[in-house]
């Protein structure tokens, strides 16, 4: 799995040598002191390493090669203390394969009321420098995200922090590798997609093995491998049935699945119901434990959803409040005057990390698949602000849909629903937020994320080059339909 503090971000000043030796070494030393300032915060997830003072083409040009080909950078940031004729930069950016931050800030945070003069003012020129800059970006169509505030506030600290987030989910991307334990479910339609395209625009792999190569490897585990665990799950869960044997089988799959995924260096998995052959059960328990470990998951082969919850996992990593497989399973319709709310579950793998409390393993009849009982953890999810978001694949592009909820303690017991879900009111209300869904597209599966933001999707969208969709509490349905139709229009043209 990828680890954020792998990573590092590297940091390029602008400047040249009009303003002579004395002026540029000052451009470094201030360039080093923010580099450090903005290391010693505690706020960066990641580390930013000083690399250069881009004063001239060729300097810029090896600085964005080099980075291209390191794999510990995950993208780079700039900034112009000085004015940086954007010309000069065109070479180099026209190569770059890394995300891209520029901010727009300056060392000083306010103008020196005694000591201004034409020196200073020489040497301090962000304010129109960062405009030069800025320019060439636009002027070539580059993704980029740009941060704009004094470099020591918490605010600009925090905004560099999730974009941050956000390119290691890019660069993770680049070489995410997802099994497919059989294929998609028969005759579904939007959990199929050009993995092709995923490929060439995500980075992503995504290939068949057959169950029976699985079905090896659970049966190569070790009754001692099975009660550690078994053990393991006792420390995390609340062991809510007397079908031990149930248990000790998904703590096999489980076993096999992680031997399995870590032999072929994947991220995730997705398996279906329809596709068992030589498995006693549908993996729940083990699918969710593994999910909880940061593995990326999509039922009935969707692998956009595994792909998608994999990238979300990685960009929530150290401070996730909880990312997960979702499927949308049924409403609640309030009355007059009261609130509608969708109820999302899944059959057995929602992650754990979206449970409020304890998660309790049980076995239940699954009703479908015709195998045997399997354990799985059965929960409340957790209230608070959150986001699902959905990849589907339009025919020819990828589309991704974000819609803002706010997660609520589930308004019943529901006391015989034997699975994990959570509950939440989609924004605007349900009725609207559920036709702007289906206008787009939008799948049933999704993932939920307490922690991912809509504006980190945003930025993971451009940096991808894909179609983003919001919907949000301010939703003007004309307004939506017409984005629709201008961005079919724009996209088809690209």
């Amino acid at each position: 799995m990828k680890k954020l503090q792998d990573y590092k971000f590297w940091f390029i000043v602008g400047s040249q040598f009009l303003y002579g030796p004395e002026a540029l070494k000052a451009v470094e030393e201030d360039a080093k002191k923010m580099v450090e300032g903005l290391n010693a915060s505690g706020k960066l997830p990641a580390k930013i390493e000083f690399k250069a003072v881009g004063t001239t083409a060729e300097v810029i040009d090896r600085f964005v090669m080099d980075a291209n080909y390191d794999d510990t950078c995950a993208g780079i940031i700039t900034w112009m203390h000085t004015f940086s004729p954007s010309k000069m930069w065109i070479r180099g950016l026209k190569k770059l394969q890394k995300p891209y931050l520029h901010l727009h800030t300056q060392y000083n945070r306010e103008i020196p009321n005694e000591e201004i003069d034409m020196d200073f003012m020489n040497l301090n020129q962000s304010a129109h420098g960062d405009r030069e800059h800025g320019f060439i970006g636009t002027r070539m169509r580059l993704a980029r995200k740009i941060v704009v505030g004094y470099w020591e506030t918490e605010a600009v600290q925090n905004k560099i922090a999730t974009w941050m987030r956000t390119a290691i989910g890019v660069i993770a991307s680049a070489d995410l590798k997802v099994i497919r334990f059989g294929d998609n479910m028969r005759n579904v339609a939007v959990t199929e997609g050009d993995k092709v395209e995923a490929e060439i625009k995500f980075g992503w792999s995504v290939n068949t093995h057959a169950v029976g190569d699985l079905v090896q490897y659970i049966n190569a585990v070790t009754e001692e491998q099975i009660d550690a665990q078994v053990a393991e799950y006792q420390t995390k869960y609340e062991m809510n049935t007397d079908n031990i044997a149930s248990v000790r089988y998904q703590a096999k799959v489980e076993v096999a699945i992680k031997k399995f995924l870590e032999d072929n260096k994947a991220d995730g998995f997705v398996n279906t119901f329809e596709d068992l052959y030589g498995m006693d059960q549908l993996p729940g328990l083990a699918t969710q434990d593994l999910t909880g470990q940061g593995y990326g998951f999509g039922p009935e082969g969707d692998w956009k959803i595994a792909c998608l919850t994999a990238v979300m996992k990685t960009m929530a990593q150290g401070i996730d409040k909880g990312t997960a497989l979702m499927e949308d399973y049924t409403y609640h319709f309030g009355k007059d005057g009261e609130d509608s709310y969708n109820l999302g579950a899944h059959m057995l793998e929602v992650c754990p990390s979206v449970a409020e409390g304890t998660p309790k393993i049980e076995v239940h009849e699954l009703g479908i698949g015709g195998k045997d009982a399997p354990a799985r953890l059965v929960f409340e999810g957790k209230a608070g602000s959150a986001i699902v978001a959905t990849l589907v694949d339009m025919g020819g592009r990828m589309r991704l849909i974000v819609n803002d909820v706010e997660c609520v303690k589930p308004i019943m017991p529901m006391p015989n629903l034997p699975v994990a879900r959570v509950m939440w009111k989609p924004m605007p209300s349900l009725e609207e937020a559920g036709e702007a869904w289906i206008l787009a597209g939008g799948a049933h599966h999704s993932v939920i994320s307490y922690t991912v933001t809509a504006e980190q999707l945003r930025d993971w969208a451009n940096m991808m080059g894909i179609e983003f969709v919001h919907i949000t509490k301010d939703l003007d349905m004309d307004k939506f339909k017409d984005q629709l139709m201008l961005s079919d229009i724009m996209w088809k043209l690209k």
